[in-house]
């Protein structure tokens, strides 16, 4: 394949704060399965994507070691001629059915959504 993905961590520990914390990696890996399988469902259904991002929050329960993340929300941001019933229907697809990331994730954390259309 030939990707890179910078990893690093906070000076605390050695790191250098140039990339991706492995934590962090794993949340954009959600954020990027889940898209994946929204914007493909989408354009099956012909719909028209002028732009889309995804934001997330989580939390993490820091009462326990690890401090395993018990909360996800998934903010999609959608723009173009797309349908609300099934930009939701889609999202739901992909966490509930498709996205391989929050099956594993929805084990520790409850994974929630909302979007903004247009």
């Amino acid at each position: 394949m030939g990707s890179t993905l910078r990893m690093d961590g906070n000076p605390e520990i050695g790191g250098h704060n140039q990339g991706l914390r492995p934590l962090e990696t794993m949340i954009a890996s959600l954020g990027g399965c889940s898209s994946m399988d929204v914007i493909m469902i989408l354009k099956k259904q012909k719909q028209e994507i002028e732009s889309y991002d995804v934001e997330i929050e989580y939390e993490r329960d820091h009462e326990q070691e690890p401090a395993l993340i018990t909360k996800i929300h998934i903010k999609y941001i959608v723009k173009g001629k797309v349908d609300e019933d099934k930009l939701d229907r889609a999202i739901k697809l992909s966490l509930d059915k498709y996205c391989t990331v929050s099956k594993m994730l929805e084990k520790t954390a409850a994974i929630t959504f909302s979007y903004q259309l247009n």
